[in-house]
């Protein structure tokens, strides 16, 4: 199996390549693990991946100077397996508000927007939720919504860094879903598309589960 990190000047490839690696190892999955940005060599991929941090618009003018987006839009309109992080999940949206409106992928239903910080407590003392939502937070969602959910429990945490979430989805296609100021959708699938606001390579045990059932996932387009 290859499985391509997309490089598009986004940020997060290389450790998101190595937990790729360790849970193919944990899995027991043979795969080569690569990062290009190499239309050629996305071509050859039976699973790809679409790290990403910082601002949706410099990831989505990235991905559009790459000139990635065709490739992409074939390849998992086909059935490869696509797996986006953090504002590689966002970009699946779409648009984006973040330093002005930016088309994203169109692949979900939505926008991606600030949060808006509000009165909360999530520490024991009353104060204001503060951007960006930043550490380990719990996983909502129903036992077997989604392939890749497999062996995760709701109620485990995963690890987030965002100040942007995506609204006015689909709620067909939220999987996942946590709790800061109010649900937060984090992660949303569609045919072979999957997302996740969450950092998987960050989230241990939860996020190496996931990858390995991603590794394994044989998706219907």
């Amino acid at each position: 199996m290859r499985v391509v990190v997309i490089d598009y000047n986004g940020g997060n490839l290389a450790s998101a390549a190595q937990a790729t690696r360790r849970a193919a190892q944990q899995r027991g999955v043979e795969a080569e693990v690569i990062i290009s940005g190499e239309e050629s060599v996305l071509q050859s991929a039976d699973r790809l991946i679409l790290p990403g941090q910082g601002a949706f618009a410099d990831c989505a003018h990235g991905l559009h100077q790459a000139g990635l987006q065709p490739v992409l839009e074939r390849m998992t309109r086909d059935g490869t397996p696509f797996l986006g992080i953090c504002v590689g999940m966002q970009l699946m949206a779409e648009s984006g508000l973040e330093h002005g409106r930016t088309e994203g992928l169109g692949w979900i239903k939505g926008e991606v927007a600030r949060m808006e910080p509000v009165p909360g407590d999530t520490a024991g003392t009353a104060g204001t939720l503060r951007l960006p939502h930043m550490g380990w937070n719990t996983l909502d969602f129903t036992p077997g919504a989604h392939p890749l959910t497999e062996g995760v429990q709701p109620g485990e945490h995963a690890y987030f860094v965002h100040s942007y979430a995506l609204r006015h989805g689909n709620a067909a296609e939220c999987v996942m879903t946590t709790q800061y100021g109010g649900k937060v959708p984090a992660m949303v699938a569609r045919g072979a598309r999957c997302g996740t606001q969450f950092h998987v390579e960050k989230s241990q045990e939860v996020g190496l589960t996931l990858l390995g059932n991603f590794l394994q996932w044989q998706p219907v387009p």
